[in-house]
């Protein structure tokens, strides 16, 4: 079934990035600070496509990236990211930015999105991709739900607590405190390297909106923390998402605390280990793949690494997405 372009795309409106991009909102049930909503973006194929993806941020960030739509839909693919509740475009005054008591609160919308994708708008074959915190909750959402899937990229996923013993065991300690004192912000060391490393008025090369996400990232809170660790374990436990899965990180994390070229050619965010340590975990066909000199958001890396991702991200689908059977009929 061919995605067909009618009167139903009346919903959308365009997007903050300009068109070809447009945005609908999805009402969401509301919570306990009030009305919650999602933003679907999407940006379609040049030519009508029965080919989706699906994309989902992570924490502290929201959907700006529009070269990599573009590489999606110069392929054949309609491209659709997803804002999730309380970040980037659905983010309202009364809300505590990024904050969930449970991770599976963003089923909501991520069911809300599959069924755009797939009934409404009539896509067959559906690629997920995620980046680091949407690297846990989406896998943990195709699992429980089951869907047959095309394939699914985990751009450097956030699969443990990153940091020495001591910070893990803290970990633990704040997970307890988060099931009775859940708005209690944990204190933490916030520096702004990784933001000067990507925001054009910095050091970097990409726009975009410093308000939806700020290079002091926002607060952790202990009952969102709870909810995070709780996704980690359930990971942990092994899931069994339905389709090939590719995981892609930097090919080695880095300890910068201040700018400099470490920060420009490694994961400053997360640890690269942990993510090849747990990726057999997600399903039973993972491939993984590190690629020297790429960041955190890999496909936000410096020109060369940046252009080893996306040949490496072509070579995978090639592979396992968009192959097809050629044996002679018999």
């Amino acid at each position: 079934m061919t995605a067909e372009r009618t009167d139903r795309d009346s919903h959308e409106q365009p997007d903050v990035l300009g068109l070809p991009f447009t945005v609908e909102t999805i009402a969401l049930r509301p919570d306990a600070e009030g009305a919650v909503e999602a933003n679907l973006v999407r940006r379609r194929a040049d030519r009508p496509a029965s080919r989706a993806v699906l994309h989902v941020h992570g924490f502290c960030d929201y959907f700006f990236h529009a070269d990599y739509a573009h590489w999606w839909a110069q392929r054949g693919y309609d491209f659709y990211a997803l804002d999730l509740r309380k970040y980037g475009r659905s983010l309202r005054e009364h809300h505590t930015a990024g904050y969930v008591d449970d991770v599976r609160d963003y089923f909501e919308e991520l069911d809300e999105a599959w069924a755009r994708i797939t009934e409404r708008d009539g896509h067959d074959e559906v690629v997920l991709s995620a980046h680091s915190t949407g690297g846990l909750t989406v896998p943990l959402w195709a699992d429980d739900r089951g869907h047959p899937l095309a394939g699914m990229i985990l751009n450097s996923p956030w699969v443990d607590m990153h940091g020495p013993f001591w910070v893990r065991l803290g970990a633990s300690v704040v997970k307890q405190l988060g099931s009775y004192q859940p708005r209690r912000e944990i204190p933490r060391a916030r520096n702004t390297i990784y933001a000067q490393a990507l925001h054009r008025d910095f050091s970097g090369e990409w726009d975009y909106d410093l308000a939806w996400k700020p290079p002091e990232s926002w607060p952790v809170y202990a009952g969102w923390a709870r909810a995070i660790r709780r996704g980690h374990a359930d990971l942990h436990r092994g899931l069994d998402v339905q389709g090939p899965v590719l995981v892609i990180t930097s090919g080695a994390t880095g300890r910068a605390t201040e700018l400099n070229d470490e920060v420009f050619s490694t994961d400053v965010v997360l640890d690269v280990r942990q993510m090849r340590r747990w990726a057999t975990a997600v399903g039973r066909r993972v491939t993984v793949v590190s690629v020297d000199g790429a960041i955190h958001d890999v496909v936000l890396s410096q020109p060369e690494p940046r252009a080893r991702v996306y040949a490496e991200l072509d070579r995978w689908l090639g592979a396992y997405v968009e192959q097809r059977d050629t044996r002679p009929e018999v």
